[in-house]
């Protein structure tokens, strides 16, 4: 038997290190070629490291959660051979970049005729189901008493976060135990004893933050704390804008989709950015030095099952409305299935946040670091507005938008808001070039 060092590849260009995000294997475990070992983050893109060979965990170098060096040793491997000066050279990867998705369920279960790997029989892992598509098969629960079914990357998860798995309802095949199973118990705890009567509550959960929800909380705290935000509201009356989209989404096509709001407020953004450049802009406050852009590249930010993140729409300003609708589109769903790129994840100059019809009558908008604006959208809702003579039903919106007060005059800000609103109240101004 010989030993193979698997080290952390270069995951990026000037990447220097990773957190690591997620272990699939622990010590003992029996893997295959292309079973994954291990998954690693870095600027809210994750990396999946793969085992280069059949052969057993004997060595595991990190914990969930560390910052590890590129090159440093993370597993060590027995695998069938004789010496282990081959062993040494890192593994060879071309890890595929994606925003950070919810924990990845089990691998499919590989061919009763591939042959296993030499090793004791007892440490070999039982084969790993294909995770149940949603719809396509009815949960089976498990029996009272059962075993419950679960990965060894499942049980490592549970161990770690002190859940009893007895407790836990498995929503893959056979009742298996994934890992969005173990985080939904997290969210609501073991189900109280049924009896009758309230019941004192004690229990304390400690969930460590790693991977993309710690990449936020840095990305906040890094905002807050050097950004002097001055937020302004605004009603918009949003009626007119209202009946144009809907005429314009009686016939939809694939060239033009049905619209949203968004894309109308990402072309009166680029009408007001072009009167104001100051506002699409990057401020280095290190260098003291406020860097205007040319182009208007639009951060979305999108809530994902793992997180939010800020798809970004490249070249705003050189796409009409519904080239925003489509590459809007685009991009979001890529965020949220976890394909986007680091390229569709960077860059952005400016950004609108949106919480649809969950948004309330008013937010403030957290800047996105290093931009110096952004916009937020509010809950649309009827409400009696005077026009002078009587109340009459409008459909009315609030932006919310909030400025990096160093560079941005409050004078300066409330222009910006008040061209915005010009453009929504009048949304054939939008169509007009120049």
């Amino acid at each position: 038997m010989a030993e193979r060092i698997i080290k952390l590849p270069d995951v990026g260009e000037g990447i220097a290190e990773a957190e690591l995000v997620e272990w699939h294997v622990k010590i003992g475990d029996i893997v295959r070629e292309d079973d994954l070992l291990a998954a690693v983050m870095t600027d809210k893109a994750t990396v999946e490291i793969p085992a280069p060979t059949d052969g057993e965990v004997t060595w595991i170098g990190a914990e969930v959660g560390d910052t590890v060096p590129i090159g440093s040793v993370i597993v060590k491997l027995k695998v069938a051979g004789e010496g282990g000066a081959a062993a040494e050279e890192a593994v060879d990867v071309a890890p595929a970049e994606k925003p950070a998705p919810a924990p990845p369920a089990p691998k499919a279960e590989r061919p009763a005729a591939q042959p296993a790997p030499a090793g004791p029989a007892a440490s070999v892992a039982p084969p790993k189901p294909a995770p149940a598509r949603l719809g396509a098969v009815a949960v089976q629960r498990r029996a009272a008493g059962e075993k419950p079914l679960a990965s060894p990357a499942v049980r490592l998860k549970a161990r770690e976060a002190g859940v009893d798995l007895r407790q836990v309802q498995g929503s893959g095949p056979a009742g298996r135990i994934t890992h969005e199973d173990i985080d939904a118990f997290l969210l609501r705890g073991p189900e109280p004893a049924r009896g009758g009567g309230l019941v004192e509550k004690s229990a304390v959960t400690e969930v460590k933050v790693v991977g993309l929800r710690r990449r936020i909380a840095e990305k906040m705290a890094l905002s807050k704390s050097r950004i002097p935000h001055i937020t302004i509201v605004e009603e918009v009356d949003m009626t007119a804008l209202e009946e144009l989209r809907a005429a314009l989404n009686r016939k939809p096509t694939a060239e033009r989709p049905k619209l949203t709001v968004l894309p109308f407020l990402m072309r009166a953004m680029v009408k007001a950015l072009a009167e104001q450049p100051g506002l699409n802009a990057l401020y280095d406050d290190e260098a003291g030095i406020v860097r205007r852009h040319a182009a208007i590249d639009i951060g979305i930010a999108t809530q994902t099952p793992s997180g939010l993140i800020v798809p970004v729409v490249k070249h705003a300003e050189a796409r009409d409305l519904w080239g925003c609708a489509l590459e809007l589109s685009r991009i979001a769903d890529r965020a949220r299935d976890g394909t986007a790129t680091r390229d569709e994840l960077t860059g952005s100059t400016i950004t609108i946040t949106s919480l649809g019809a969950m948004g309330g009558i008013a937010t403030t908008p957290v800047i996105n670091h290093p931009e110096v604006a952004i916009v937020g959208v509010n809950k649309m809702a009827m409400r009696p507005v005077w026009d002078g003579a009587t109340f009459v039903p409008r459909k009315m919106m609030n932006l919310s938008s909030s400025f990096d007060h160093r560079v941005v005059d409050g004078w300066d800000a409330a222009v910006f808001v008040q061209r915005l609103k010009e453009l929504l109240e009048t949304p054939a101004t939008l169509f007009i070039d120049g």
